[in-house]
């Protein structure tokens, strides 16, 4: 693929998606606007200090519920298209704009939980078992009302919100409008550099020379913001403890994990279990991958090197659609509906361009359909890309069709599994589809190298060094840039050891990931991988039924927390078996990959 980074402008507009889903025109949004306002002004009117009985409190809460979604597409027609092109000044004004208008709104109506928490606890019990539409909102206020703050304090710090929201902003502005990577040399030759490129292209290529010399050109410019980005994440942490204070927790992870309903023994097990017992059999995956590339040592920049990177077939965006429509038709009609819509439609934003967030991900705005973000690279693993964003999107499609705003979302604790499930989805089709030998290494590898490797080990060694954040923060300390690189490097040394050689810059990793801004949000993709991988082997295993559960659970949306919603499709997150289980399940695979290798070589004489 041509390595040019282009403009917003020149990219082709049948690849990029269509914001019209959500609101035709910026007289539309405008409108919207317009709306919220007035309405938050109707409810202030008639609600405020009137919250005392069951009656009042749920017409209110009726009426919130409104805004809520109002607001919420609001939020996410400008989000999405600032996400696209950082460099467009008019769209990030219009996007401060409305984060403005937002915290006026919430602030002026931060009373209704306020005044509804002043109720007996019999008031607000009664209230949820007379509306089904707010059971679930008001019990979860009941579970809040010990670290409840005033409603003073409530209008105070959503009067702040934008303030306070501001480290991710600023940390994008940083990485994707002011850092300029400019463009590298290999023997003459001119290569260019962005983000994009090096995280979809240059930190997987098979020549060494191009793969170091990009590295090191990238990890130099991350070097010179590393005081100013490590500044705006040290405000990120102070404010989450800041908060953790003021609602009465000890630890700034216990008041994280509030919100996600799980225990700190689920949040620190995840992170240990993987930490120790993943690390031998990936230590051993990175033997195989220096074996089969013929390095002198494997390095950091070495990790990403496809086991088989000749076999690997490009693949267009036009000719994805036959991949996953084909892998996740198990998931049934509605669900291939909902795909085929995804690219009629353009729910799918595919093109590299300048000012573009990094990574992938999925926004799926209440009352509209999802948004899905992917910089398309033409390699294979992209469907496996598309696939995780497209479970996602299945995800809250079907809990949104089925649960109101209120209950549409789970725990961030859960987020990841519905993701996750459709790459171990895709993965077990393409195993049953050819029993060619090299195949089905590449296969395997690409469920280590791209599922696993992704989930399991960058986003749990992004997990186990956030943790080491927060306990500086809890004992009162602080963060440098100098410090940050040495928690990074000591997390990433203690993972690979003596097998896999840590490179100069490799420690300013940190600077590359923006969940750190998202709470305890890394180590939810191993947890969601850890149920995705449970339930895929009892699809495997009993077919239709286990299917049905899954769909049960998808519909459930947030009307249950993550470990019911697990005992749903079958899985007991509450021991370490499933996690266990896994990571034993992980080290098959590379078992088998490196005997497959074995064969194929033994078949070429090698």
């Amino acid at each position: 693929m041509d390595k040019k980074v282009i403009l917003r402008s020149e990219a082709d507009a049948s690849k990029t998606w269509d914001l019209r889903g959500i609101y035709e025109n910026e007289d539309r949004v405008k409108e919207a606007e317009k709306a919220l306002y007035e309405k938050s002004m109707e409810l202030e009117k008639d609600f405020r200090g009137k919250l005392t009985s069951t009656p009042s409190i749920n017409l209110c809460l009726d009426g919130y519920r409104e805004v809520v979604e109002l607001a919420g597409l609001i939020s996410s027609f400008r989000f999405l298209a600032v996400s696209v092109d950082m460099t467009d000044h008019e769209n990030q004004g219009k996007s401060v704009e409305a984060a403005n208008l937002i915290s006026d709104v919430m602030a002026r109506l931060s009373f209704i939980q306020g005044e509804i928490l002043m109720n007996e606890e019999s008031v607000l019990m009664d209230a949820a078992k007379t509306s089904r539409e707010n059971q679930h909102f008001l019990e979860d206020l009941l579970r809040e009302k010990p670290h409840a703050l005033s409603i003073e304090l409530e209008r105070a710090l959503a009067v702040l919100s934008p303030v306070m929201n501001s480290p991710m902003s600023i940390y994008n502005k940083a990485k994707l409008q002011d850092m300029d990577f400019g463009s590298f040399d290999v023997e003459g030759k001119s290569h260019p550099l962005s983000f994009v490129l090096y995280e979809n292209h240059y930190d997987y290529d098979n020549d060494k020379k191009i793969r170091r010399a990009a590295f090191s050109a990238f990890t130099r410019k991350l070097k010179e913001y590393e005081n100013t980005v490590a500044g705006v994440y040290q405000t990120q942490v102070q404010k989450e403890k800041a908060l953790s204070k003021l609602k009465g927790f000890e630890s700034v992870i216990d008041y994280l994990l509030f919100d996600q309903k799980v225990t700190r023994e689920m949040y620190d097990r995840q992170i240990d279990v993987i930490y120790k017992e993943l690390a031998p059999h990936m230590r051993k995956y990175a033997k195989l991958l220096k074996r089969i590339h013929r390095l002198e040592e494997m390095t950091f920049n070495d990790l990403k090197l496809s086991v088989d990177p000749t076999f690997e077939p490009p693949i267009t965006v036009e000719e994805s659609k036959k991949y996953v429509m084909e892998g996740l038709k198990i998931l049934g009609e509605d669900y291939l509906k909902m795909i085929e819509r995804a690219f009629g439609e353009r729910w799918i934003d595919f093109v590299q361009n300048k000012g573009k967030s990094t990574g992938a991900f999925c926004s799926s705005p209440y009352g509209r359909h999802p948004y899905i973000l992917i910089s398309w690279t033409e390699r294979m693993r992209e469907v496996f890309v598309l696939a995780h964003e497209l479970g996602h999107a299945g995800h809250f499609y079907l809990s949104q069709s089925h649960q109101n705003i209120f209950d549409a979302r789970p725990s961030l604790y859960f987020i990841e599994a519905p993701s996750t499930m459709n790459e171990m989805i895709m993965a077990n089709h393409l195993l049953t589809t050819s029993q060619d030998k090299r195949f089905r290494r590449w296969v395997l590898s690409s469920m280590i190298s791209r599922t696993y490797y992704h989930n399991f080990v960058t986003h749990m060694l992004e997990a186990h060094y956030q943790r080491e954040v927060y306990k500086i923060i809890d004992a009162g300390g602080s963060l440098s840039a100098k410090k940050l690189n040495e928690l990074k490097k000591a997390t990433l040394e203690g993972f690979w050891g003596e097998d896999v050689r840590i490179l100069e810059g490799a420690e300013n990793t940190w600077m590359r990931q923006q969940h750190y801004y998202k709470g305890l949000y890394p180590y939810t993709y191993s947890a969601g991988l850890t149920i995705a991988t449970e339930v895929s082997g009892r699809i495997l295993k009993e077919g239709a039924s286990a299917v049905e559960d899954w769909k049960k659970v998808l519909k459930a949306g947030g009307t249950k927390d993550p470990v019911e919603l697990a005992k749903m499709a079958g899985v007991d997150i509450t021991t370490e078996e499933p996690l266990k289980n896994t990571i034993a399940y992980i080290g098959s695979i590379i078992d088998e990959i490196e005997e497959l290798t074995n064969e194929l070589y033994e078949e070429l004489g090698e």
